[in-house]
């Protein structure tokens, strides 16, 4: 079976691309100098592969060559510039060169670190590649958020995940994951993070883009990436940028009657925060990537099921690989100041309040729970039913127990008004276990289907998503 080859360096991969006589095409940059290249120039060859380079930086001028555009950093400037680009490659070098070129155009468009500027440095990087000679254009599409604390370093950093994906797409497109991996190499995670990723033109067709998001994540080039309800993914900056935000973590496999209850009762309160705008509030499903793995590798089928669901009730979705709440928290911190709710099973409180899962901490458990409430955070416990029997037990807030040398922990949060409980809209889906819903419908026991929404009922027996029958 082959292997990705790792083993190359930056400079080794521009070279392999200037020493391929076929590959031709133009390198614009816009924000943060021409290091891509540069890379390309420094390590010699580059006049077999490129073109043209130039970085349109006033904006009147960029216009002039691009057309007008309400945001300067953004995919839709980006896409302006590859249609540009590669359009000039195209029309004035086909009749000059040599029949089997393959044409490409490199752009980026990026806001970095300056001396004025403390905000958030991103940036939407993308090529537009023929992948064979005379070939109708594929893309691939990038949103990057540049870490380093300097502009020199974050230019550095874009860089070399420019000359990574140039490569990648070069060398390595009939295997999208491999164009993925590659772009993390000469990189660490503290510089550059990549929450968006985009294939699409004839050679992509069969690229189900969602997979290659998660993708982002088990390459450690993000920790997390987000699904709008029509299955896009959707750059977290932009979803999250100053607004409220409730987050329910499940595996919602399926989702339930009890799981749209619960967000629901939870809004309801949440929106009763003085500083929270009711029409502002963006509304999460997340899911772990841990709940997603069986062994080491992820069923794409039964994540893609779970995201078909979710999107079919409404459901913006977050996939992460933060275990922790608090961490969970701070990563919502680096887009809004404004409140953030988590909304949570009484079942959820045996993890929340085990000693074990802070063991990590230098602080433990009180060292866990002052990241997860320093600011306006605030947990919504939702009650559970422990049985379908009258008159069977309700565990609440009020009620649930957790060690005896952590009561007073619990009585503190709850009197500073951390942890919140949360009123059921229908108090009929307590009793609702999402484990034997997965085993009815698996079986084809026909109860589980009242204990999930309609339309999701509907589409796991019309696609027979989740295993539905299979047993």
């Amino acid at each position: 079976m082959y292997q990705r080859d790792t083993s190359l360096t930056t400079d080794q991969k521009a070279l392999a691309v200037n020493l391929d006589q076929y590959k031709y095409g133009s390198i614009v940059e816009i924000g943060a100098g021409q290091e891509v290249a540069r890379r390309f120039f420094k390590v010699g060859a580059a006049a077999g592969t490129i073109a043209k380079t130039m970085s349109a930086y006033d904006m009147a001028i960029s216009d002039d060559i691009y057309g007008h555009v309400h945001r300067y950093v953004s995919r839709e400037r980006l896409l302006q510039m590859l249609d540009t680009e590669f359009r000039q490659v195209v029309d004035h070098l086909t009749p000059l060169r040599a029949k089997n070129t393959t044409f490409f155009a490199y752009a980026a468009t990026v806001t970095a670190r300056s001396f004025k500027q403390k905000n958030e440095c991103h940036g939407w990087v993308g090529i537009r590649l023929q992948l064979h000679p005379g070939a109708a254009p594929s893309d691939v599409i990038l949103h990057v958020r540049m870490l380093d604390n300097d502009n020199a370093h974050q230019a550095d950093a874009l860089g070399i995940l420019g000359v990574n994906l140039i490569y990648g797409a070069c060398f390595d497109h009939e295997h999208p994951e491999w164009v993925i991996e590659g772009l993390a190499d000469g990189l660490t995670p503290e510089r550059i993070e990549v929450d968006l990723v985009h294939f699409s033109g004839p050679h992509f067709e069969e690229v189900e883009n969602r997979l290659m998001n998660l993708h982002l994540i088990r390459s450690q080039l993000t920790r997390a990436v987000v699904f709008n309800p029509d299955g896009n993914i959707v750059v977290p900056g932009d979803l999250f940028h100053s607004k409220p935000v409730m987050v329910m973590r499940g595996d919602f496999k399926p989702v339930t009657c009890i799981d749209v209850d619960m967000i629901s009762a939870g809004l309801k309160q949440f929106s009763q925060l003085a500083a929270v705008d009711e029409s502002e509030i963006v509304s999460l499903a997340e899911i772990t990537l841990n709940s997603l793995l069986r062994g080491d590798r992820i069923d794409g089928a039964d994540f893609l099921a779970r995201v078909d669901l979710l999107a079919s009730q409404g459901f913006t979705v977050m996939i992460s690989d933060y275990v922790r709440y608090f961490r969970l928290r701070a990563y919502l911190r680096n887009y809004t100041q404004k409140p953030i709710g988590i909304v949570l099973s009484v079942r959820e409180f045996e993890v929340l309040f085990d000693e074990k899962f802070y063991e990590s901490l230098e602080g433990g458990i009180l060292e866990g729970f002052g990241k997860l409430f320093p600011d306006n955070t605030h947990v919504y416990v939702y009650p559970v039913r422990l049985c379908a029997a009258e008159g069977s037990a309700l565990i609440t807030l009020a009620n649930v127990e957790v060690p005896a040398n952590l009561s007073h922990l619990l009585a503190h949060l709850v009197e500073n008004t951390k942890l919140l409980a949360v009123e059921p809209l229908d108090d009929s889906h307590l009793c609702i276990d999402a484990r034997e819903v997965l085993a009815g419908l698996q079986h084809h026991r026909n109860d589980w289907q009242s204990c999930v929404p309609e339309g999701v009922a509907r589409l796991i027996v019309e696609k027979r998503l989740l295993g539905y029958d299979s047993r």
